[in-house]
Order: structure tokens, then sequence, then C-alpha cells
């Protein structure tokens, strides 16, 4: 089992950055690959990133490339997205998911393990 924790989230103007993190319990976060998603309101769940289970390989949505950096810190098991240049567009809770494969998915319902989500507002 693999239970995953968001938090970072918060208000921001629109071109500054936060940090979300994702800490996973578990001894098996070695073995996972691990995605972030995020919903706006009205709309549905996209996959923003993800990194694979060596952390070797990153893998960003189009609207958010060179703007928005996986990383994963593995003695402390939690993953992080660093959110620069930030845009009221990427208003929405985001998630976090693991999944025990070597590379992460763009679906939101093949992964194993899900969040709950954190809130991110943009304000413009």
């Amino acid at each position: 089992q693999v239970q995953l924790v968001e938090s970072g989230g918060g208000l921001v103007q629109a071109g500054g950055s936060l940090r979300l993190s994702c800490a996973a319990s578990g001894r098996t976060f070695s073995s996972c690959a691990m995605g972030w998603f995020r919903q706006a309101p009205g709309k549905e769940r996209e996959f923003v990133g993800g990194v694979s289970w060596r952390g070797s390989s990153t893998y960003y949505a189009d609207s958010v490339k060179g703007r928005f950096t996986i990383s994963r810190d593995y003695a402390k098991n939690t993953m992080y997205l660093q959110m620069n240049s930030l845009k009221p567009e990427d208003t929405g809770v985001y998630y976090c998911a693991a999944d025990y494969t070597p590379l992460p998915s763009a679906v939101w319902s093949e992964y194993d393990y899900r969040g709950q989500g954190t809130q991110v507002t943009v304000s413009s």
C-alpha cells in the first residue's frame, strides 16, 4: 500500500511560483512511477507531468513544459512539482498519483494510488 499526501498549494499572483510536495508512505516508493494531475473547475482532470520510478525520466504536458519541473527525493519518499511563471489557467486542484510501473501514465485511472489533492489558485 502507498498513501499519498499533497501539500504546498495556495494563492499566488500570475508570474509567481509554488512548489508542491507529494509525500508517500510505505517502503515501495522507489518502485513506483509517479504523476501529477490537475483539475480546474468545470473541466476534466488532466495530466501535468510524471517521473519514472528511477527518477531518470520526466514527462510534461505541453501547457506546462518549460515552466514546471518534477523531481523526487527517495530519502524523503517525496515527489515535488516546482511551478514557475504561473498563469491563471494553472488554477485547479493538483493531485499526485503512484503506480507500480517503470514509466508514468498520462491516464489518471491507470494509477494504483492517488492523493486527495491540494488547491492552487493563480490570480491575474
